[in-house]
């Protein structure tokens, strides 16, 4: 075979346009319109065919266009401003406020994936746009945080259907030294490497860096000569392979993510886990700490989980990456010897009953139990989360279950339209670009006359609408299609009716055809002579979900009906781009999933960014975010048993609806020609969804309830080698051996058999054993309240008790407290005791728990 001698070409741009190319290599240009208008006044037929790249843009522009381009005044004034503007952010910027004990946080973000812009196709759907969103935020708040990842070869799919309207997908390569990436060069000026030890061979990995603003991303790529063709595979496709196959990104994810961080020489004191992807960086981190300092892998692991962060955005088990034992044998047999478990106890780590040997290996429990803080992405997730993890705490009541939410968000300035944060510039002035979070901004939204924000609207929907028919055109004649259907293109959808879209992963519970369930209603209200309406559907479905596939092909078949041809479309190839200019265009955003299988969801938000309504199942955020005045929600929140019957009901619901509140709320208009309930709607959504839902206040609630705490955790314990780290051990190892022998065996009350009346004192006594242990390893705790007609108690509030006596011979000792009755109706308590030690990240870190 000839032997290739590589080499790289970059661009020549003249001296006055050099840090074009500074620009294009930091992703701070694509949400700052003014950035991608340089670029875009280049050459904007050019922009379009290099699918938005700044990159691949300057390498293809003529020299003369270049040279044109530095001899022009307006573009330099332009190119200066910019510059002005990006070197601000880069140098100064906000800062977060960080108290003088809090120095040091650095925290390292890991991620299967990244959805930062359409050029860089290394995501699939909303975990990666939302794990790309939180490093920009990172990036605008000034908080000290790296990004972890993989970067693919050939990243996720693209999409096109046949004519019978089912999926194909094709795998473009990427070319990586025509994208917004960089290699990462060691001091000699070569590209830096890993390696990542397997139980019998090393994988080598390259490390790549993405600017996203002041934040960094790092991506490793094992498409490297020296790797066999299998592991040059690893990070050949997102989400690509057989189960094996996601087992070794996940391992090259979590152990080669550390190795990568130790290279570049960035020491985090706190790691966040995107997922359970990534939850092999545990195992990685004990392993250091074991032969760097000494512990033992309970003491290792105590100090690795003080500053673990684990997110958990899957509400149903089947969403979660397991493991066969015989899979996990192969790769982790020489990390039992070298970390001294015996095989029984790392299969433990990964198992929700450590019991059952049957029971499949699964990350999301490995990093629950390597990780001291547990979240779910919104209010009700962290609800469905507690419910779904309870075996990890077993006989704790699952509303005391240690996961917290924290509700996802949205970059908002990665998604208003240009027209509309114009419009916000004008009223509002420029702070809702770097402080969205703020509500007394968004409160001046009423200085907005509803006229312009409404033909700013229209603006957004005609661009919309045009932008279907090209690019419906160019797939037509890619593909030799008709004149009549080149023609019928051309005429696909009206600009000024009410538009409602739908775009998203085409998965069976998010119920994409839900809308279609009756065909003769849908016609008769779309095709209304005065006041019709069109759909817009996009999405990919996974290439191995053939439900998935056969849903969009039941959209192409109706799409094919005389009734819907011009009122319905399905985009192909759903990107950031088409999100963009459905999500600024649509008037409804339509998400109909079954409750509760929506963990947050953001796309809707990112609609109510642009002034889209909201149509929705109470589910995700939605639950948190809707109100009569910003949409409208489908059905009361109602759990079925019958899925069958739940459509019947909800499709029925969603009919109602749109005829009798959406649609009239829109086409109901003044002199003037303003739909005036709308507009308020809109405005309402502005003020209330903008300040909430965002990416600003998410990642500021991550640094304050996790974060934060997680820092001032490691510094506590990794002080005087590890002092406390291994004296919570020793202590949790005293108290599960001693556990045996506590007991509650005598609990009175002074009613006597008699009722009590409001305002009443209830006294209770309680007699326990402590064995071994000291009245300073527990607490003795009375939960009280209502209870409901299975002897429940509801929402019970928490009292502890105090002793009133000291130990005798037997180690027993007595505890009271008094408890008022503040309500009638029929009441109980209960008593509990469980371990507590001042070091424990929270109440029921152990698990144990004894009930009287």
């Amino acid at each position: 075979m000839k032997t290739i001698y590589k080499f790289n070409v970059t661009p020549s741009l003249p001296p006055k346009l050099k840090r074009l190319r500074e620009i294009a290599s930091n992703l701070w240009w694509c949400w700052n319109y003014d950035a991608i208008e340089l670029f875009l006044r280049m050459d904007s037929n050019l922009w379009e065919k290099v699918g938005h790249n700044p990159v691949e843009l300057l390498g293809k522009v003529s020299q003369q266009r270049l040279q044109l381009l530095s001899e022009d005044d307006a573009y330099l004034h332009s190119l200066n401003k910019v510059l002005t503007k990006f070197d601000k952010a880069m140098e100064s910027g906000r800062k977060f406020p960080l108290e003088k004990t809090d120095e040091g946080l650095s925290i390292a973000y890991f991620s299967l994936e990244y959805g930062l812009h359409e050029c860089l196709p290394i995501y699939s759907g909303g975990l990666g746009v939302l794990s790309g969103e939180h490093l920009k935020s990172s990036s605008d708040l000034g908080i000290p945080l790296v990004g972890m990842g993989l970067l693919y070869r050939e990243g996720y799919f693209n999409q096109y259907l046949n004519p019978d309207g089912w999926q194909q997908e094709t795998y473009p390569e990427n070319d990586f030294h025509n994208m917004c990436i960089n290699p990462v060069f060691d001091e000699n000026g070569k590209h830096i490497e890993i390696e990542v030890e397997m139980p019998t061979e090393i994988i080598h990995a390259r490390i790549w860096l993405i600017k996203v603003g002041k934040t960094k991303l790092f991506l490793l790529d094992t498409n490297i000569e020296k790797n066999s063709i299998d592991n040059r595979e690893i990070t050949a496709q997102l989400y690509g392979g057989d189960l094996e196959m996601r087992l070794k990104q996940e391992y090259v994810l979590g152990m080669g993510g550390i190795n990568a961080l130790a290279k570049l020489g960035i020491i985090p004191t706190v790691y966040h886990m995107n997922e359970g992807h990534s939850a092999f960086l545990g195992l990685k981190r004990i392993k250091i700490l074991m032969q760097e300092h000494g512990l033992n892998f309970q003491e290792a692991k105590e100090a690795c989980s003080c500053c673990n962060v684990f997110t958990t955005h899957t509400p149903v088990p089947a969403g979660i990456d397991k493991f066969s034992p015989a899979l996990m044998d192969k790769y982790f047999w020489k990390y039992c010897e070298e970390t001294d478990l015996s095989r029984e106890e790392f299969l433990q780590l990964g198992r929700e009953n450590p019991q059952d040997n049957t029971e499949p290996f699964s990350l999301a429990v490995l990093a629950i139990r390597l990780s001291d803080h547990y979240n779910g992405v919104s209010k009700l997730h962290g609800e469905v989360s507690r419910n779904m993890w309870q075996n990890i705490w077993k006989n704790i009541p699952q509303e005391e279950v240690p996961i917290q939410h924290v509700t996802n968000g949205i970059h908002n300035k990665s998604w208003v339209s240009h027209e509309l944060a114009s419009l916000f510039d004008r009223y509002l002035g420029p702070k809702w670009q770097n402080y969205p979070e703020n509500e007394e901004i968004w409160s001046q939204i009423e200085q907005i006359p509803d006229a312009e924000l409404w033909r700013t609207h229209e603006r957004r929907r005609e661009r919309l609408v045009s932008f279907i028919r090209k690019r419906r055109k160019n797939n037509l004649l890619e593909r030799g299609a008709s004149k009549n259907e080149i023609q019928r293109a051309e005429e696909l959808l009206h600009p000024d009716i009410l538009t409602i879209g739908f775009a998203r992963r085409f998965a069976t519970y998010k119920r994409a055809t839900l809308l279609f369930r009756n065909i003769d209603r849908l016609i008769s209200l779309m095709t209304d002579q005065k006041r019709p309406f069109q759909l817009i559907f996009a999405g990919k479905a996974h290439p191995q979900d053939n439900q998935g596939k056969g849903l969009i092909r039941e959209i192409i078949h109706h799409i094919k009906n005389e009734n819907f041809l011009r009122r319905v479309v399905f985009i192909e190839n759903y990107d950031l781009n088409v999100a963009r200019y459905m999500l600024q265009g649509v008037d409804v955003w339509l998400n109909n999933p079954r409750r509760p299988l929506e963990a947050s969801g953001t796309s809707g938000m990112k609609a109510s960014a642009n002034g889209g309504l909201n149509l929705s199942i109470l589910d995700g955020w939605w639950v948190e975010g809707y109100t009569p005045d910003v949409g409208w929600a489908i059905g009361h929140g109602e759990k079925y048993t019958d899925l069958e019957y739940q459509d019947e009901v909800e499709s029925r619901e969603l009919y109602n609806v749109l005829e009798k509140e959406i649609i009239p709320a829109f086409y109901e208009r003044g002199n003037d020609g303003i739909p005036r309930k709308w507009t308020y709607m809109m405005k309402e959504t502005f003020k209330n969804i903008a300040p909430f839902f965002n990416t600003n206040r998410m990642v500021n609630d991550y640094a304050q309830k996790f974060y934060l705490p997680s820092h001032r955790r490691w510094k506590s314990f990794k002080e005087n080698n590890f002092k406390t780290a291994r004296e919570l051990t020793t202590w949790k190892n005293k108290v599960e051996e001693a556990w045996k022998n506590v007991n509650v065996f005598d609990v009175k009350n002074e009613m006597g058999g008699h009722e009590l009346i409001v305002g009443n004192k209830l006294e209770v006594e309680v007699k326990i054993s402590l064995g071994s242990l000291n009245p300073e390893d527990v607490k003795i705790q009375l939960l009280y309240g209502n209870i409901n007609q299975e002897e429940e108690l509801l929402s019970p509030a928490i009292k502890e008790l105090a002793k009133v006596s000291s130990q005798d011979d037997n180690n027993n000792y007595i505890y009271k407290t008094k408890i008022t009755c503040e309500n009638s109706g029929s009441h109980g308590y209960a008593i509990r005791i469980i371990p507590s030690h001042p070091q424990l990240s929270h109440l029921h870190e152990t698990g144990l728990i004894r009930w009287g």
